[in-house]
């Protein structure tokens, strides 16, 4: 038959089954240690003993090393009545056997132990209602490298030598075992018979296999990757069912990239379209805001933003509840503490009377009608104005006319009539935008908690606004809040955001490297108490003292200890409701030149 020629520049097609795409592109069988494709060589362990009484899980130690591997686990359960038939006749055989033998010593010895292990078997199975199963665990290795394969299997065949697993090469026998270790869940004939164990059903728990530290949340955002295994990292902070709550401690030395994943997770959440407030003392923030256009707020001396620390929002309490003036004074006592030094019993009454004095004067007293626009004494529902509120000027006169607060008022004169005037003025912001941040850098080192507790105020209340949306308050540097140079009244509200911020849907996130100073106001009742009301805790590198001063309240491993300290730049260790998963955090090329403002990126 003559050769046909073919047509030039004619197509040929052909039809591609669904099977076609997953078949690999050639596969080598020639070498009895190993199984080729694509690429790829495969060499199997069979496990073919254990140790009878296991009270670990053996496949622990495997699965959290970082080598490749596939690992199938087969169980057969038996008939119970034929099994204990069995092995009573067994049990009557070898017991004849040992009583008649004259056999040497070794033998006596092998053929009581199975005597033995047969009435434990018998015994359990039918005192404490055991099962009885067939057990077979398959371990695949795989890698590109031939020499690495050999080496990663004398080290997983070392630690399971160490877990009390027997094992044995799968030479001769690949193809099956490769078989056996993929969705196909082939158990062949050839590897059953040397990997088949007896196992009763306590027994069973020694091999359950989902014990890797490792979170993947349905709806969770990507973190990183697991440093034991290379496995994912996605966690879903707001998820109610699974977290009590979703407020995130972030602690960590300078450099060691605590600032990076803050970044991180405010750039993931902003693509969610989940509100997001950021105090910023170290203007950290101010590009990744810049990109994902939002809206930065500064406060200094020559800023052209203002808030006025005496107005009341009308988000400040919920629809139906009551107290706008009794609310705002207790936040205002905890602010004027900050200004005027720890006050006495004495001395908070007396202020609160000359605050109750000063809002009256612009006609808002403890009915809350009165924060309500007035016309023909019918109540118009439009809440009052920034210009209807009073301003620090206007306490700052009231307490000039009584000896007793003269004082205080003295204390003020740099708020209203000094260097930090800007806090005396009325309210001129927008606060409409999913993500804010709040620029307080130029305070400096002395005031820079007075702008602080003045954003945490404000977004507090838009926190409390609507209970369905998600959103979340960022509190970087939070010792100077909750620390000794703070007061009780401060950072009892700190507490008492972190503690009710989830029924409005709500999460805050402490940010801080100076350990020593959260746990140093009250002897650490309140930083204990912020790390308490924390689901997700992620601690990346600290040093020894501070290490020390954490485990105080973290209740620390001594393993987790020394991880800790060893960790590198962007790795951290992470308690995730009651998991720790020792976790890199990873970031998209895109993600990182947002983060480190990569210009022309």
């Amino acid at each position: 038959m003559k050769n046909k020629k073919i047509e030039k520049n004619k197509i040929y097609s052909g039809v591609v089954e669904e099977k076609d795409k997953i078949f690999p592109a050639y596969l080598n069988l020639q070498n009895p240690k190993y199984l080729e494709i694509d690429n790829l060589y495969y060499a199997g362990l069979i496990a073919v003993d254990y140790y009878r009484e296991q009270t670990d899980l053996i496949l622990k130690n495997l699965i959290e090393t970082n080598i490749d591997m596939n690992i199938s686990i087969f169980y057969e359960k038996q008939n119970s009545y034929k099994m204990i038939k069995e092995l009573t006749y067994h049990i009557g055989n070898v017991g004849v056997e040992i009583k008649g033998s004259n056999e040497n010593r070794q033998d006596i010895d092998i053929a009581a132990f199975t005597y033995n292990d047969a009435k434990y078997i018998r015994k359990e199975m039918q005192v404490n209602n055991e099962d009885l199963y067939y057990l077979y665990i398959y371990i695949v290795i795989y890698d590109q490298d031939v020499k690495n394969l050999e080496y990663f299997l004398n080290k997983i065949e070392g630690i399971a030598q160490s877990k009390g697993i027997q094992t044995r090469r799968a030479n001769f026998r690949q193809e099956e075992m490769f078989l056996a270790t993929i969705p196909l869940f082939e158990n062949g004939k050839n590897i059953k018979e040397a990997a088949r164990r007896n196992v009763l059903t306590t027994g069973l728990l020694a091999t359950y296999p989902f014990i890797s530290s490792t979170i993947f949340d349905t709806n969770g955002i990507f973190i990183g990757t697991n440093i034991y295994n290379n496995s994912l990292v996605f966690i879903d902070r707001y998820n109610t069912e699974k977290y009590k709550n979703a407020n995130i401690c972030i602690f960590g030395t300078s450099g060691a990239g605590k600032s990076f994943y803050t970044k991180l997770l405010i750039l993931r959440y902003k693509l969610l379209g989940i509100k997001q407030y950021i105090i910023d003392p170290d203007r950290e923030y101010s590009n990744i805001c810049e990109k994902m256009k939002g809206t930065m707020i500064k406060l200094g001396p020559t800023s052209k933003t203002y808030i006025n620390i005496l107005e009341i929002r009308k988000e400040s309490i919920e629809e139906g509840e009551n107290g706008y003036l009794a609310t705002k004074i207790s936040k205002l006592i905890g602010f004027f503490n900050l200004i005027f030094g720890e006050m006495d019993e004495e001395e908070k009454a007396i202020l609160e009377e000359k605050l109750i004095e000063t809002y009256k004067e612009k006609g808002i007293t403890f009915n809350d009608d009165s924060l309500y626009k007035f016309e023909k004494n019918k109540i118009i529902k439009e809440f009052k104005g920034a210009k209807d509120m009073p301003i620090l000027e206007d306490l700052y006169n009231i307490l000039g006319k009584d000896e007793r607060t003269k004082k205080f008022k003295i204390k003020l004169i740099p708020f209203v009539e000094g260097s930090m005037k800007f806090f005396n003025n009325y309210s001129n912001i927008e606060l409409n935008n999913e993500l804010i941040v709040a620029d307080v850098y130029d305070l400096g080192e002395e005031n820079l908690q007075y702008g602080m507790y003045l954003f945490t105020d404000v977004f507090w209340d838009k926190i409390k606004e609507n209970r369905e949306e998600k959103k979340a308050i960022y509190l970087d540097e939070i010792w100077r809040l909750i620390g000794v140079t703070s007061n009780k009244n401060v950072a009892s509200f700190i507490y008492k955001i972190f503690k009710t911020i989830r029924k409005y849907g709500g999460s805050s996130v402490a940010i801080t490297q100076d350990i020593s100073d959260i746990f140093s106001l009250d002897d650490g009742v309140y930083g204990k108490s912020i790390l308490n009301n924390s689901s997700i805790k992620t601690f990346f590198s600290l040093e020894e003292e501070n290490i020390k001063i954490l485990n105080q309240y973290a209740n620390l491993s001594e393993k987790e200890k020394v991880e800790i300290k060893s960790l590198k730049r962007g790795e951290c260790l992470m308690f995730v409701g009651d998991d720790h998963i020792l976790t890199k955090i990873e970031a998209s090329e895109r993600e990182k030149n947002i983060i480190e403002n990569k210009k022309g990126k």
